[in-house]
Order: structure tokens, then C-alpha cells, then sequence
């Protein structure tokens, strides 16, 4: 009987003993997508996959050696995999890729099967799961409810049993809010660590591929086989993740954190349960000003540095404007106002870096814990109100790729039933390995 969530250990001890095959698996994934196609995961549905050519590439690779092998995993739309369409959730865009995108590209050679590609907020612009001509992602848990963007179909695959990993991208939160609102872990690297070539760009200099898993390990191990230099992309670093190690302080906001939506009181409830779960972690916790992160998080999309969505799509929105989605258009236009002058640019950039310097010089060698999102909405709310609603999904989420960090979301408990709550932990570009111990911590007395 294969598991309603799909977990590497389960999957690779399994195939071992021989008491499954990654074709019984595929099987059962191509079955389960059927029954769910009303929940509007995928793009390219499992049924209209080619898997075979991945299950006899199976039989010529060493078990032992081939950390993924039969290990399947789904791709957000917005990523190339070799001999299907990337529309970014936009039909008009799309286009045949002559090859796969370096990160889907690495967990096939690790023996990963690729089981479809998946909905998302039109060039994944939104934190909500709705913005998309494919329609509205369902939450997994409650489907009246959001799922959370922009990688909404990614989180709600691994969440649904449909996969045991899924590829996100993460500009503004896309790789985190998913996370939390489908009781997933969302790991997001620092910017340049997972090669982007192959990926339609919202802000080049701030995406980041990241993945959704079941549980830490799944998601380090996916790190531990695409990370790396990719001479091929200008955006790659050589960022080394070091062994995992506690920070000397956990630090949480001191202000009052704005809680909104049906479920606020809940949230709020959820949140302090979360601070006595992370008081148990053994490091010191201390209580700080981060009103400057807020203020961070406003320049993403309130000053000039949404310019940068539209110097890679805008002659596309000005040819095509009818085949994007409404508030798609709008807010990727915004990108093209008058006022938004190379000075002002320059100013913001200038701000920015002035946070980024204060942001390193707290964080050294803590780590900071914000709710990954403080409230949620039924999709009949977003639908009314399209703007605000995703705007406070990203209240906690949005500095994080303009101050070069790096982030883990991991579940923390229940608001109530069948409504998860997480947090993010946050570190430097440097301090991957902090924010990786805390979350174990955190996972393990969760146990």
C-alpha cells in the first residue's frame, strides 16, 4: 500500500525490499491526479507524462549511487523540463524548451522522476493560488480556502500524495506562504545557490528555485544534489551550505505581529504557541526591533523595483495584454510608471543596502522568526478583493530575497483543524546551516 504522502526514506527502503517499483508508483500518482483534477494542480496532468523513457533510464543506474532514484517530484510551470511547454500559466507565452532547466535537470540525473508540471500565479505573480487561466489551486486541507502562490500547484502535489518533492520558485514568498498554508516544509536557498537557467524570470536578480517536501530531510537532500556553480547561468554562485549548526540567538520581533483575515484570532493563537515551541529549542530567544524588514518589504512592489518584472515582460504584456490574466497585467504594469526614474531606483538600491547592512550585522550568528504568514483567505475573498488580500500574504515574506537571505518554512501547529500554521526562520546569505538546525530542532519535538 503505497502512503498517502510520499516521503524519499519511504520510497527508497520500499524499492529496496522489492515490496514496490517507481511504476506502481507513477501508477498510483497518475490514479490519485485523476480524482483531484478539480483542485487544478497541474498544467501538464501525470496522465499526459512520458514516463517511460524515465523508467527504463531506471534500469541503468545504480541503485546505491543515485540518491533519487524512482523518486518522483513535480515542476511549477514556470521551469523547462525537455519535451513539454513552459506557459507560465499563460498560454500565449508558451514555448517548447529545447532543454530541461539545470535544477529538474540534476534530480533526474540523481534518478528523479519528473510527474508533471504544475499551476501557479501567472508569471508567478501573486502569493494566492488563484491568479491562473487554469484555475484557482485548491488548498489541500480545506478547499475553500487559498492555497497560497505563487507555487501553488508545487506545494499542493507533495501535499496530496502526488509527489515527494516539488520545484517552487521564490521571488516575494511564492516558496514559503505555499508551505504554510499546506503544513509543508518550503526551503528557499540564498540567492544563486540553485542555479536559475531555464527559469522564466519574474525579478532575475531575486528569484530563487526552492522545493516543498514532507519533512527537512527531503527538502536538504534535493539541496544537497542541485546546488552548485552553473557556468551556463550569470545569476549562479558558489555558495557552500556548511554543516548544520544552532545560532547563538533566536530573535523574534518585538512588535506586535498584524494578524488579518477570517481566522486572525486563531493565528495569533497558533503564532504564540509557535514562540513556546521555538523557546524549547535551546538556544537563547530574544525579542528585537524588525520594523525595518516592513519597511524593507514595501519597496518589492512599492517603489521602482518592480521595474525589473517589467524590463523582461513588458513587450510581452504590450503585445499580448488580453491573454494575461487581470490582475496580472496590472500589477505588471505598474512596473512601467513615469515616476520610477533611474534615480529613484538608484535611491531605493541605496536604501536597501543600508537594511541589508543592518540585517547582516543582527543576524551574524542568530537567526530571526517571523510567522511565515500571519492570516489566510477563502479563495471567494481574494476573488473580491485581489490586491490587498495577496498583499498581506506577503507582510512577512517580501524583504527576504531583497536582503539576500535565506529561509526555511516549517509547520509549527494547528490554528485549527485542518488549518496549519508555520514560521519562517530567516538567516544572512552565509547562514544556511543555522536556520537548517533550528527547523530540525523544531521538527523533531514535533514528533
Amino acid at each position: 500500500m503505497i502512503p498517502e504522502k510520499l516521503t524519499i526514506e519511504w520510497l527508497r527502503e520500499n524499492y529496496k525490499k522489492g515490496t514496490v517499483t517507481p511504476r506502481e508508483v507513477v501508477e498510483e500518482i497518475v490514479t490519485r491526479a485523476k480524482e483531484l483534477k478539480e483542485m487544478n494542480i497541474f498544467i501538464v496532468e501525470p496522465e499526459n507524462m512520458d514516463f517511460e523513457q524515465y523508467l527504463s533510464n531506471l534500469g541503468e543506474m545504480d541503485f546505491d549511487e543515485k540518491p533519487l532514484w524512482g523518486i518522483p517530484f513535480a515542476i511549477k510551470d514556470n521551469i523547462d523540463l525537455k519535451g513539454y511547454p513552459t506557459t507560465a500559466a499563460c498560454p500565449a507565452y508558451g514555448y517548447e524548451p529545447k532543454e530541461s532547466a539545470t535544477v529538474p535537470e540534476r534530480l533526474i540525473k540523481a534518478g528523479a522522476i519528473p510527474i508533471g508540471k504544475t499551476n501557479l500565479d501567472q508569471f508567478a505573480t501573486g502569493l494566492v493560488g488563484t491568479r491562473s487561466p487554469y484555475g484557482e489551486v485548491h488548498n489541500s486541507m480545506r478547499e475553500e480556502l487559498i492555497s497560497g502562490g505563487s507555487s501553488a500547484g508545487s506545494a499542493v502535489a507533495v501535499a496530496k500524495g502526488l509527489a515527494a518533492l516539488a520545484l517552487g520558485t521564490d521571488t516575494a514568498g511564492s516558496g514559503r506562504v505555499p508551505a504554510a498554508l499546506n503544513n509543508l516544509v518550503g526551503f528557499k536557498p540564498t540567492v544563486g545557490a540553485w542555479p536559475l537557467r531555464g527559469v522564466v524570470p519574474a525579478c532575475a536578480s531575486l528569484d530563487c528555485v526552492t522545493v516543498f517536501a514532507n519533512n527537512l530531510e527531503d527538502a536538504l537532500e534535493t539541496d544537497r544534489i542541485v546546488r552548485g556553480f552553473d557556468e551556463a547561468d550569470q545569476w549562479s554562485k558558489e555558495v557552500i551550505r556548511k554543516e548544520s549548526k544552532l545560532p547563538e540567538v533566536i530573535y523574534i520581533p518585538k512588535q506586535p505581529i498584524d494578524f488579518y483575515g477570517p481566522f486572525a484570532r486563531q493565528y495569533e493563537a497558533a503564532w504564540k504557541e509557535s514562540i513556546a515551541l521555538i523557546e524549547q529549542c535551546g538556544v537563547p530567544v530574544e525579542y528585537v526591533d524588525t520594523s525595518f524588514y516592513q519597511e524593507a518589504a514595501l519597496l518589492l512592489y512599492g517603489g521602482p523595483c518592480v521595474a525589473e518584472r517589467w524590463s523582461d515582460l513588458g513587450s510581452f504584456v504590450m503585445e499580448h495584454g488580453e491573454d494575461l490574466f487581470p490582475v496580472t497585467k496590472t500589477i505588471l504594469e505598474s512596473g512601467n510608471r513615469p515616476d520610477y526614474t533611474a534615480e529613484y531606483l538608484y535611491q531605493t538600491l541605496h536604501k536597501l543596502t543600508g537594511y541589508r547592512h543592518r540585517s547582516n550585522l543582527l543576524l551574524k550568528n542568530s537567526i530571526l522568526v517571523f510567522p511565515t504568514c500571519a492570516g489566510t483567505y477563502s479563495r471567494e475573498e481574494v476573488r473580491k478583493n485581489p490586491i490587498e488580500t495577496n498583499s498581506d500574504m506577503g507582510k512577512y515574506t517580501n524583504h527576504c530575497n531583497l536582503l539576500d537571505m535565506c529561509a526555511i518554512a516549517v509547520p509549527t501547529a494547528f490554528a485549527e483543524e485542518n488549518l496549519p500554521f508555520g514560521v519562517t526562520l530567516f538567516g544572512t546569505a552565509a547562514n544556511e546551516h543555522l536556520i537548517c538546525a533550528v527547523a530540525d530542532r523544531i521538527e523533531k519535538s514535533r514528533l
